[in-house]
């Protein structure tokens, strides 16, 4: 597998660093996510005029038709710039999932105002094997959704939500519900990362037309499956993005801080430290590459499960490692509030969690290994 970058995506990755090194520094992070609702707007609309909203899109509905390594070349780059936006849950999450279902009016026209910008998408994206506490169920002519979604991410800021949810006949369906639909009710939390932030979805006896069901039964399971690990792809990029800038963050302060005369970076514990960071790092980024790639090829479902399990896996490994290391390598300052390490941290963690544990996208591998009629080639 050739994994050099294309003259095209260094100059995607070259734009990114340059775009969100001014849009999104680190005064406007904090001042959003601490004193704001944790969504930079003005960053959204830069995003939106930059065509990035739309890079899994084709042309006809507005998008870039680029396709999954550049996705995570963008991810990799918020992710470093902690980017106070809903990219992830509306592009990388919602918008493929729509972009995979049938074909139909209702998500043609939202996938073209997600090109645009003026469209955001949150999905309730289930737990992997687990019953969805929600039901649609029929009242005379109507249809009545009623549930309850918990830590949907980016929900609050969403135009339209999809909620997935079981019919009287047992079958589960995915739902096409705008934000602003009587009896639907979003309740933000309080979160460990204040630059991504998530909300509970109530639904009382919302009245739906059989057109809000966009797919059911089995070919839904298959595609939110497929979702999930091609979203497990993206947030692993956004974690080697938080890894590296950990990394940068670490040289920058030890090359400046001086003991005993000279420069701590000159240390060779430190130099040691910092090397196994960077080697973590590299690998990590590896995997990434690789499980975009790999995507690209829309390969069958084990395939993809095991990479995107290694991606994701190995990426969170060495964002948890770079951010630790980052606050013990900055001393004493590492701990407060003024210095950035602890906001990275702070991602890295909850971004740990954010599909499930990584004990169970192992145990996802570990049950392909053993059985050889299911492994990868």
């Amino acid at each position: 597998m050739h994994l050099s970058l294309t003259e095209e995506q260094r100059l995607i990755v070259d734009s990114a660093t340059s775009f969100l090194e001014d849009a999104s520094r680190s005064s406007l992070v904090r001042d959003t996510s601490e004193h704001g609702d944790g969504f930079d707007r003005s960053l959204w609309t830069g995003l939106a005029d930059l065509g990035w909203c739309g890079i899994l899109l084709p042309e006809h509905l507005g998008g870039l038709g680029a396709g999954w390594v550049e996705l995570v070349l963008l991810q990799e780059q918020l992710g470093r710039r902690l980017a106070c936006v809903p990219y992830f849950d509306s592009v990388a999450l919602a918008g493929s999932l729509m972009q995979a279902l049938p074909p139909s009016p209702c998500a043609r026209a939202r996938l073209g105002g997600l090109a645009r910008g003026t469209e955001i998408l949150a999905l309730a994206l289930p737990a992997a094997q687990t019953n969805v506490p929600a039901r649609v169920a029929r009242n005379g002519p109507r249809l009545e959704l009623s549930g309850c979604w918990p830590r949907v991410g980016s929900a609050q800021f969403a135009h339209t939500l999809l909620l997935p949810a079981q019919d009287d006949e047992g079958a589960l369906g995915i739902w096409v519900v705008p934000g602003d639909t009587p009896g639907l009710e979003r309740i933000p939390l309080s979160v460990i990362d204040g630059t991504r932030r998530m909300a509970d979805v109530r639904a009382h006896s919302v009245n739906l037309p059989p057109s809000a069901c966009l797919s059911r039964g089995a070919p839904l399971i298959a595609l939110l499956e497929r979702t999930r690990c091609l979203a497990a792809i993206a947030l692993a990029a956004e974690q080697i993005g938080v890894a590296q800038q950990a990394l940068d963050l670490t040289l920058a302060y030890t090359a400046q801080r001086v003991q005993f005369g000279q420069p701590v970076a000159r240390f060779q514990a430190l130099k040691h430290r910092c090397a196994q960071m960077l080697v973590a790092l590299e690998t990590a980024r590896s995997a990434v590459y690789g499980a975009a790639c790999i995507a690209h090829t829309e390969p069958d479902p084990p395939t993809l499960l095991f990479h995107a399990a290694h991606a994701l896996g190995e990426s969170t490994d060495a964002a948890l490692l770079c951010t630790r290391e980052s606050i013990q390598l900055h001393g004493g300052v590492g701990f407060t509030w003024e210095y950035d390490p602890h906001l990275y941290f702070r991602r890295a963690q909850a971004s740990s969690h954010r599909l499930g544990p990584l004990s169970w996208w192992r145990e996802q591998v570990a049950r392909q290994l053993l059985d050889t009629s299911e492994a990868p080639a």
